[in-house]
């Protein structure tokens, strides 16, 4: 199982990151201390990390990934406005 300090982003995960302005350490903050972990619910192999972020006023970023994947594959992210003020 890949560590959350090592991940790499699909394709598509670059260009949403790119057009949501979502940096990079962001995903990396969530990965590596995600307040909630849900299991995919059309792909088993995939995880959902989600974990407020103080510099979106506490927004919870969600970050979908597969932890399986040597390093971590990182496969979208984005803000989840369902989760706000929840965690």
């Amino acid at each position: 199982m890949g560590s959350p300090a090592h991940f790499l982003l699909t394709n598509h995960a670059s260009v949403v990151l790119r057009e949501r302005g979502i940096p990079v350490e962001w995903v990396r903050r969530v990965l590596e201390r995600p307040r909630l972990c849900l299991p995919d619910a059309g792909d088993p192999e995939l995880l959902h990390a989600l974990a407020p972020i103080v510099e979106r006023e506490d927004r919870v970023l969600r970050v979908v990934y597969n932890p399986e994947k040597e390093p971590l594959l990182v496969v979208t992210a984005y803000f989840d406005r369902g989760w706000r003020g929840l965690l």
